[in-house]
């Protein structure tokens, strides 16, 4: 039976069934419940299981080493779906400790699966949120890639922490002003436009382009900047009449 198919108290009783499984395997150094939840066909078993890891690196240091010891063990797997689940493992620990799981964002951004790929994106999303200084360093690294699919992941990874604090990623949005591939471009204005709504984002935003280069792809944000605002009119701090207003004024 999927997840979602139980009602609040089983699924509840599913969650506990979980995290006393998986801590029982880390207690015994295996990996056999481990294993059955990172390769379940139900999302929602994969997303308890990994949400599981996270909660016990964080509340028994001693589980730290075994943990690591694990995911690396099950990164090899040949089941996408092992190897998506480990890497938004990483994740939630990276949110506290970056280093020590940076192997798995580095090895997960070149997996031949979308999915591992797109688990990468989700982890850099929630990490950076919460703990930007080293993964705004290591998305530094990989910006000018060759391989324009992970530029485009790197651009969309760091889209979170810009929400709020866009001054910390907008250097490094600007370093992909001149990208020649319209998919990364495409993703850069969708990151434009997401970190530009919000309270106090939009000035910000504005102050920052006007140190850019690259007229057309300036013009392109902001037409995207004011489309947002609109499509996000219920949690824009502006209407689009009044950003444009703004924009016409500062820029």
């Amino acid at each position: 039976m999927r997840f979602y198919d139980l009602d609040k108290i089983e699924r509840q009783a599913m969650v506990e069934k979980i995290n006393k499984e998986i801590y029982t395997d880390l207690k015994n150094k295996k990996r056999n419940h481990l294993l059955k939840y990172f390769s379940d066909e139900d999302t929602y078993i994969r997303k308890t299981a990994y949400l599981s890891i996270g909660r016990l690196y964080k509340t028994y240091e001693e589980t730290h080493s075994i943990i690591l010891k694990l995911l690396d063990e099950l990164d090899n797997s040949k089941d996408e779906k092992v190897r998506q689940t480990v890497t938004n493992a990483a994740g939630e620990i990276g949110i506290l400790h970056f280093a020590p799981i940076a192997y798995f964002m580095e090895k997960g951004l070149f997996d031949e699966h979308h999915s591992v790929r797109n688990a990468v994106i989700g982890s850099l999303k929630k990490m950076g949120e919460k703990n930007p200084k080293p993964v705004l360093a290591f998305a530094k690294k990989y910006l000018h890639h060759p391989d324009k699919e992970i530029r485009r992941e790197i651009c969309h990874g760091i889209e979170l922490r810009g929400r709020k604090h866009p001054e910390d990623i907008l250097p490094l949005l600007k370093e992909l002003q001149d990208d020649a591939t319209a998919r990364v471009k495409n993703t850069l204005l969708h990151v434009l436009g997401q970190i530009s709504y919000k309270k106090g984002c939009l000035e910000k935003v504005i102050v920052h382009l006007k140190t850019w280069h690259n007229d057309d792809l300036i013009q392109r944000a902001i037409k995207e900047i004011l489309d947002v605002h609109d499509r996000y009119k219920n949690f824009s701090e502006l209407t689009r009449d009044e950003a444009r207003e703004y924009i016409d004024t500062h820029f």
